[in-house]
Parts: structure tokens; sequence; C-alpha cells
């Protein structure tokens, strides 16, 4: 028998070949589905088949068998082939639940900690840890991890104030060296100034600074800037003030360095007879009370209690403890009046500033009988230097100074100041800071955290006369961020903080403000290998 499709698909022939002619046909009604779009779908279909074996296959293994099968077909599948939900957002709710319920536990003692998260991954596969335990493991792991970064910030201050209190070896030397030239070479004793040039120590219609420091490099680079940025150089005097083991150092490098036509006095404390501890009772207090001794050299993390401080806390508080707080050379700027008898004006620097810009100007300000022209530091918007009120500096919950001070009086920059010396004398500023040092001594340190400023915002008070913020910029040794441009156009530029140019510790972007008034030539600078950094 022979089967015989017609080409038109329309009839079908059926005879057979033993020997009788038979034939049939039987005719096909026209179809409205085209066999080769049927034939199409048969392949389709036999080709997805295994896949969705397969699939079934895994979904039964993995006991996702609870559900219907096209719901776990479709979870397999995407939402868009099956008409899949995504639970991922369920997930994650039962995620912070557990989360929630495990950081109101407590976290069992002696618990051993993975090192990594690949160790907690394969403690988990190990040990098939359920999602509790995996997460109280992990809140463990975070806490431990927090612990040491912490631990490790209060260390890294711990070091970096020992690194700011500390004298560098190039700097040593240098001083020991020039005190020895200063006994071996007569060039290094000579007087400064030159006998005929005595007269212009005390002459008011020259532009005097003061400058107090043992520190003999940052002394070159205050009086080089100073200098060097000045348009009438020859009317510039400086009065240099240093305690006795550095006298000789300083006097020698300025005696061989002379920075002509500029005028340069060194002194020592110990060479104004009245300037003594004996006289000065509250500094001869600071310098021997048993309780101000270890609080200034003492374990600065006995006592402290770290898990409730914060590293900025801290690090004001490593700051307060600096040991030039009870420096005498700290507080000579009180004493300005008694040190300058025959002077009305004087700019007052710290040894830690760059003078960019002639500073003459200053000595022509009007103060309105005021005694101290200063830059305010509570109109800025750096939350490190400028913008400081009085309780920043305070403790307001003693009721001397909850009785007699405003906390949101405005604070203002020592550093560069200049002063008024003639209405200073008609004033009791150094009697009112000698009264708040003794109360704060009494108060065992309780009244304010920082040094020599405390005292002097009181003392002051009602005496400040506010100046441009352009003659005082404040701030580059607290923070990296300082703003290079304003830097370039502040008058004085100040490291103030712990971050001095002359320390490895100083920020290295900020550093060229300060070494290009280094002169590395130097035959002292070059021994001691105090090399630009």
């Amino acid at each position: 028998m022979q089967l015989h499709v017609s080409p038109s698909m329309r009839s079908l022939t059926i005879s057979s070949n033993n020997g009788f002619i038979d034939l049939m046909k039987i005719k096909v009604a026209a179809r409205h589905i085209s066999y080769r779009t049927l034939f199409h779908t048969i392949l389709i279909l036999a080709f997805l088949l295994p896949f969705v074996f397969i699939l079934t296959a895994i979904v039964t293994l993995e006991g996702v068998n609870k559900c219907s099968s096209f719901d776990c077909l479709g979870r397999r599948l995407g939402p868009r082939l099956l008409g899949r939900v995504d639970d991922s957002g369920r997930l994650v709710k039962d995620f912070y639940k557990i989360l929630n319920q495990v950081n109101a536990e407590e976290i069992p003692d002696g618990i051993k900690l993975p090192d990594s998260f690949n160790q907690l991954v394969s403690k988990m596969k190990n040990n098939q840890y359920d999602a509790k335990t995996f997460a109280l493991m992990l809140r463990a792991m975070m806490e431990k991890l927090e612990r040491e970064i912490r631990e490790s910030k209060f260390s890294e201050l711990m070091n970096k104030h020992f690194a700011a209190s500390s004298i560098p070896k190039g700097l040593y030397c240098l001083s020991l060296r020039l005190t020895d030239e200063y006994s071996s070479n007569a060039h290094a004793r000579r007087q400064l100034p030159s006998p005929e040039l005595l007269p212009v120590l005390s002459n008011n219609s020259y532009y005097h600074f003061v400058l107090s420091t043992d520190n003999i490099l940052a002394a070159s680079v205050v009086v080089n800037s100073a200098v060097q940025s000045s348009l009438r150089p020859e009317k510039i005097v400086f009065h240099i003030i240093t305690d006795k083991k550095t006298y000789a150092g300083m006097h020698a490098w300025f005696a061989l360095n002379p920075v002509s036509p500029a005028i340069v006095e060194v002194k020592g404390v110990h060479q104004f007879d009245w300037l003594t501890l004996e006289n000065v009772p509250v500094l001869e207090a600071v310098e021997n009370h048993h309780g101000i001794r270890n609080y200034y050299h003492g374990n600065h993390l006995a006592g402290a209690n770290l898990s409730n401080t914060t590293p900025r806390t801290f690090a004001s508080k490593l700051q307060a403890r600096s040991p030039k707080y009870i420096s005498l050379l700290n507080h000579l700027r009180i004493y300005l009046p008694e040190l300058f008898p025959n002077l009305d004006k004087v700019v007052f620097l710290d040894d830690d500033i760059v003078i960019q810009r002639d500073l003459s100007p200053l000595w022509e300000i009007d103060l309105w009988g005021k005694v101290n022209g200063a830059v305010e530091t509570c109109k800025g918007e750096d939350e490190w230097v400028m913008s400081k009120h009085f309780r920043n500096y305070f403790n307001f919950s003693h009721p001397l100074i909850a009785k007699h001070l405003d906390p949101d009086e405005c604070a203002w920059a020592y550093g560069m100041n200049i002063f008024d010396l003639r209405t200073w004398r008609k004033t009791n500023i150094r009697e009112t800071y000698h009264y708040w040092l003794k109360e704060n001594l009494k108060s065992n340190l309780t009244m304010w955290k920082l040094g020599t400023l405390p005292p002097a915002l009181i003392a002051f008070k009602g005496h400040i006369h506010p100046i441009d913020p352009s003659w005082h910029m404040l701030g580059l040794g607290y923070q990296s961020k300082t703003n290079i441009e304003k830097a370039k156009r502040a008058a004085v530029i100040h490291y103030n903080g712990q971050s001095k140019p002359w320390l490895q510790i100083g920020f290295e972007h900020l550093r060229p403000f300060w070494t290009k008034y280094v002169n590395y030539s130097n035959d002292f600078v070059r021994n001691c290998h105090i090399l630009e950094l």
C-alpha cells in the first residue's frame, strides 16, 4: 500500500499494489492553521521541554515544592517569563528584623570570632549557622573592628601629641652648636643691636614687634618673613625674648645672621630683674604645684574614659596638656606694658607664624580706646578654628564661670595682636588675669581646658577691637584642608595646632609657606641636617 499526499496538501490517495488497482482519494478540508506553523511549534516545544524538566527537578531537589509548580518555576525563570513576584524586599525586611533582634541581645562571653570575612563564610558553611547566629557573629566582628579602630586613633593622637611636644633632633643640634659658637666666637657675642642703635629700641616712630620663643629656627623664619614682606624694613625693630638656656644660641644666630636694615634685640627672661617666679606667684604655682605638674607631664590616659570620649575631644584635651602652657615664655605677653615701658604700640607674634604682607598699617589702626586689636574667631564656617565662642573654652557648669561669662560671646585669636600699651597701662588687665589663674588653680583646672587663651579672654573682656580677618589666618597646624588661595592672600598665616611646619607631622602642602624663609645654605642648618622637607 502506498500513501500519496498531493502537493497542495488538500487530498490524500491510498493505493495497493497487490495486482489490483485500488484507489481511494480523501479530500481534506481547508485548514485554518498552517501545518508549517504547527510543525515549528512542535519543534520549539520539543526544545523547551527538557529545560522545563530540568528546572522542575531543581525546584524539587531544593525543597521548594510547597508552592505551585508555576510559582516555583516563575521564581526561577524570572518575573517577565512566568509572572514571577520578586521577594527580595521581603528577604531584606526579614534580615532587618533579625539584625534588630540581635542588636538587643548580649554577645556571649568568650565567643571566638573569625579574623576575616572569608573565615566567617567558611565557618558558616562548616557549622551550618542559621541567620540569627550569622547576624550575631557579624555584629560581634563589627564591634571588635570598631574598638580596634578607636584604639588605633587614640594611639595615633598620643603619638602625635608626643611628637608635637618634643624637640626635633635638628633643632636641638642647632641650639647646641650655636651655644657653643657663642662661647668661642666673639662675633657671635657682639652687642645686639649695636650701641649707636640702642635709642631706636624705645623710639615710637618705628614698628616694634615682640616675639617670645625658645625655637631659634622658628624665630628666624618670623623675622625673615617680616623683613622680606615689609615696604620699609629699615623701620622694623624686633624684640626677641627667650629663656636662659636658649639665650646664648638665639643671640649667636642673629649676631652671625643680621637682617639688615631691620634691627633685632635679643633678651633673656633672666635679664629682667623683676620677672622672676618669686615675684610672680601665679607662675611659681604653675611651675611647682604638684597637681599642675601631673596634669601637664603625667599619664594622659590615666582616668580618661575613652569609651565616652570622641577622638576630637581627646585631641583637644591632649593639646591642653602641652607643656608649653606652663612655660613663662607663654605668659609673657600679659606683662608687655612692664617689659616695654617706653613704647606705645607693639605687635606681639607667636613663633609659628609667617608674615606675607607689610604690617605697618596695623600701627595706623584706630583701636577706639581698646587695648587689643585681634581677629575674632566666631564668624567663620570652619568648626576647628573660626567658629569659636566662649562655650568652646570654658566649663559653664562651674558656678563662677556661669555667673561672670556669656557662653555666646565671641572668642578672638592670640598669635598676632596689636596692643595699645598706653591704654593698657590704665586698666587692671594683668590683675584680672592673675585672679582667674588663681581661681582655676583652686578649682583643680576645671574652669577651662586650653592654656593661656581662656584667662586672656576674660582679662581682655571689653578691651578688644576686632580687626579684619585677612590680617591673621589661623588653623594651618590643625587641618590639611586649609584654603591655599586664602592662605596666599593673608597678611599673616598661623600654624597654630600640633602640626608645626618644622615637625614631621606638619602638613606637606602647607610647609612651603614656611620653608621658603629658611636659609638652608647656612652652615649651622646644613651641619645639623635640617633639610628641606
